[in-house]
């Protein structure tokens, strides 16, 4: 219908069809003007020989009356020549292979169609734009025969083809009374065709009219209009009005369906609007509080308003404040909306804690908090000194890397009591998803902010301590990488305009004191390790892990037991046995369990009305407890050929580890058992390529290692060991087998041995002296570097421990081996 409303009604603009009859025409038969006459020209006028005006997309049909706009000297010239001519005129169009992008085209050249239009020019008007414009009444087909003229004006013969009836014209009754009566449905019932309009489709008879009256109206494509004027056969255009009406009321259906339902759902919505609007307004007269949704808007924008707001988050809550005012409550988006805006008025956007920077205060937190630790305490105080001095230096990000249990959170808690600051911790552990540190974007159902920005709401200042928890145990899977947006949140130079996908605003991170722990720091991906400060914590010696103990946990246990301090007492000796037979951590966890199981059985015993332990006795453990769990390989046994005591590092605190060797006759295999890893594979066989080598000082046959297969096993065979600080007891368990000599009894020895023979130094220096402690052993032999470790490790643990420094092989015989 779009060519009907655009041209229909410029066609009918000055009036219906009997206006236009009844307009003053003055011209004569010939085309000259004659005073007084009135109505159209007569049809049976047929000149043989017409002017040729050549048109676009526009393609005319016999009866109708239409203005043509003159858009040039050259149009104008031609319809004077006309108009001075008789006011015959023949419209043919090209052939419109493709859509034609001009109105009218008058290409002299241009290969026409067969069939055009004879029209008379009833009038030429001046518009008020300057322009011209003509009346043309088209009136019948006409089909060009031959080209008589070409300048200044196209001249042609045509002749006049007759409508083809193919039988008796009432043969076509059934088929034109089905198109009026669908032409008759379509007018009355389309919405935009006129009235006028209307009145011609009713009092239409002829079939060869009504077709074409379907054709000019109602079929939109240039080509298809051009194909209709081109076809003589009435039946055959009756046949394509009739699909074309079919068509029409199909899409005037669905159109109207479509039209009704849109209406019913904005008359529904401005219903429920206007009912609103008059609930509101009898409660205002009632005196009556306003409605719910009111107060949630007016109680939202007072929130954003007492919000000192950043320009950019302002301008945003602005915006969604005024689409939150548009939309239903009804709707979905009125909750998503109004959750946005809730979590930008409850962020803390400008409110913060004032610091307590007092480092004495500080110090006797850390006192009060932790046993032991002065060297970790010595360093929290140093970085919360600088912080003092300069607030607003960037960086400083504390990790704590240590073994489960030995305090890293708590020193964290600690850290925010002594700042005076809230305190925030979660668990990065098995963490997988990115948005859980970013969030999640709002087009997601149920999108919400990432854990940082959770957490600053619910603590509602914008510098609090925020311990990130195991952070060496982030995953990464399709969901992306946390590790990698971990790095927007610790890195200074980034994080003050830290960006939360669901948010979608900078949020300013640089006032937070991020606290990151780890247990294992080689598991923590390598650009966020570079921006941390690490401080490592070793495990607690048993003499430690007992003041702690009594110092720390068995109030506590009593406290959350319900008894009274004089109910439970565990004597330091007693909690010595405890640690050593019931406990293997570097930690106190496993320790706090064993003295909360013993309070549980106070507390049963209370609970009955019976006499509560009192005073716990070493003796009483087994019942208490059970049997003992661990027996730390205490040294007890005699020293034997081929065996040497090492010492070893683990996560859970030092340990002795026994080596021990044999030989079998063979072809000079090395065995290895005791599931060991790469690096302690290696050494075993540096230590055999160190004690081949000196074969002739050794005093062996020529051809012993070609004859003789050497075994060495590392007992707890289950237990992965690995790492080079075994390297110079291997070596020494070789040398004591192939000697037959004896290593000195209560001696461990750690280090890593060379081809050379020299002796280098190694890590865990503490938790292995320790271990070596616990063990009875008396002397240990570790490398010359080593000895500034042992420095570190209190007078109380190194009591009674001798140490022999070497830095060779030799010196680790001469002191081994007996």
């Amino acid at each position: 219908m779009a060519y009907f409303r655009e041209c229909f009604r410029e066609l009918f603009m000055k009036g219906n069809l009997a206006e236009v009859e009844a307009a003053d025409i003055d011209v004569n038969d010939d085309g000259k003007k004659k005073p007084g006459s009135k109505g159209l020209i007569k049809l049976d006028e047929t000149p043989a020989i017409l002017p040729v005006f050549l048109l676009g997309d526009l393609v005319p049909f016999p009866g109708v009356v239409f203005p043509l706009v003159l858009e040039n000297d050259q149009e104008r010239s031609f319809f004077d020549y006309v108009q001075a001519n008789g006011s015959n005129v023949a419209f043919f169009n090209r052939r419109l292979l493709y859509k034609v992008d001009s109105r009218h085209k008058t290409d002299k050249g241009a290969q026409v169609a067969k069939v055009g239009i004879y029209a008379k020019v009833l009038k030429s008007l001046r518009l008020p734009d300057g322009r011209s414009s003509v009346v043309v009444q088209c009136q019948r087909r006409i089909v060009m025969l031959k080209k008589l003229k070409t300048k200044p004006h196209l001249i042609v013969r045509v002749s006049y083809p007759a409508d083809v009836y193919e039988g008796p014209e009432a043969a076509l009754e059934p088929l034109v009374r089905q198109v009026k009566n669908k032409l008759e449905e379509l007018v009355k019932n389309h919405p935009q065709v006129p009235e006028e309009l209307q009145l011609a489709a009713l009092n239409i008879d002829e079939p060869a009219k009504i077709s074409d009256f379907v054709a000019q109206n109602f079929v939109q494509d240039p080509v298809e209009r051009l194909q209709f004027l081109g076809t003589l056969s009435v039946e055959a255009r009756l046949t394509s009005a009739l699909e074309r009406l079919i068509k029409e009321l199909e899409v005037m259906r669905v159109g109207n369906k479509i039209s009704d339902d849109i209406q019913k759902k904005v008359e529904t919505t401005q219903r429920q609007y206007y009912l609103r609007e008059q609930m509101r307004a009898i409660r205002k007269e009632l005196g009556e509080e306003a409605d719910p949704k009111t107060l949630q808007i007016e109680d939202l924008q007072k929130r954003l308003s007492a919000q000192q707001l950043p320009e950019q988050a302002k301008a945003r809550a602005d915006d969604e404040m005024r689409r939150l005012n548009l939309v239903p409550v009804e709707s979905p988006e009125h909750g998503v909306i109004r959750s946005y805006l809730e979590w930008i008025a409850d962020l803390p956007w400008s409110k913060k804690s004032e610091d307590k920077n007092d480092l004495r205060y500080a110090e006797k937190v850390l006192r009060e908090d932790h046993f032991g630790l002065e060297e970790i305490k010595e360093r929290i105080l140093e970085f919360l000194a600088v912080r003092q001095l300069n607030p607003n230096r960037k960086g400083g990000i504390i990790c704590f890397a240590g073994p489960p249990g030995v305090g890293k959170t708590s020193l964290g808690k600690s850290i925010a009591r002594a700042l005076d600051r809230k305190f925030y911790r979660f668990s990065l552990g098995g963490m997988r998803d990115e948005a859980e540190i970013k969030g999640h974007r709002r087009t997601y159902v149920g999108a919400m902010p990432g854990r940082i920005l959770q957490g600053l709401r619910q603590l509602t200042v914008r510098n609090p301590v925020f311990m990130l928890d195991e952070i060496d145990k982030m995953g990464h899977d399709f969901r992306g990488d946390p590790a990698s947006a971990m790095l927007e949140v610790l890195d200074p130079e980034q994080n003050p305009a830290f960006l939360d996908h669901y948010l979608d605003l900078p949020f300013d991170l640089s006032q937070v004191l991020f606290i990151c722990t780890a247990n294992v720091k080689t598991e923590i991906p390598g650009p966020l390790l570079d921006r941390m400060e690490v401080i490592d914590l070793s495990g607690y010696i048993p003499e430690e892990k007992a003041q702690i103990a009594a110092q720390y946990l068995l109030p506590k246990q009593l406290e959350e037991h319900g008894l009274k301090k004089g109910q439970v007492q565990i004597p330091v000796n007693t909690l010595n046995a405890m640690i050593d037979r019931y406990t293997r951590e570097a930690g106190v966890r496993e320790l706090e369990r064993q003295i909360a199981k013993v309070c549980r059985k106070a507390a049963y015993k209370v609970a009955r009305g019976e006499k509560p332990f009192g005073v716990v006795k070493e003796k009483q453990l087994d019942d208490l407890l059970g049997a003992p769990k661990y027996d730390h390989d205490r040294y007890q046994q005699r020293p034997e050929v081929g065996v040497a005591v090492g010492l070893a590092w683990t996560p859970v605190g030092g340990d002795v580890l026994f080596i021990e060797t044999s030989k079998v006759r063979g072809t000079g295999k090395l065995v290895l058992t005791g599931q060991i890893g790469s690096v302690m594979n290696e050494s075993a066989q540096l230590a055999l390529s160190l004690v081949r080598a000196r074969q002739s000082e050794l005093k062996l046959p020529e051809k012993f290692f070609g004859e003789q297969d050497l075994h060495v096993h590392f007992p707890a065979g289950s237990v992965p060991k690995d790492g080079p600080s075994a390297g110079v007891t291997i070596t020494c368990a070789l040398v004591s087998l192939l000697t037959k000599l004896r290593v000195k009894p209560r001696l461990a020895m750690t280090g890593e041995v060379t081809l050379r023979g020299e002796v280098l130094p190694v890590g865990g220096i503490r938790e292995k002296v320790v271990a070596a402690r616990r063990a009875g052993i008396k002397t240990i032999v570790l490398p010359e570097k080593n000895m500034k470790d042992v420095a570190e490790i209190p007078a109380y643990v190194r009591k009674g421990l001798t140490f022999v420094p070497v830095e060779h092989i030799d010196d680790v015989l001469k002191a081994a081996l007996s």
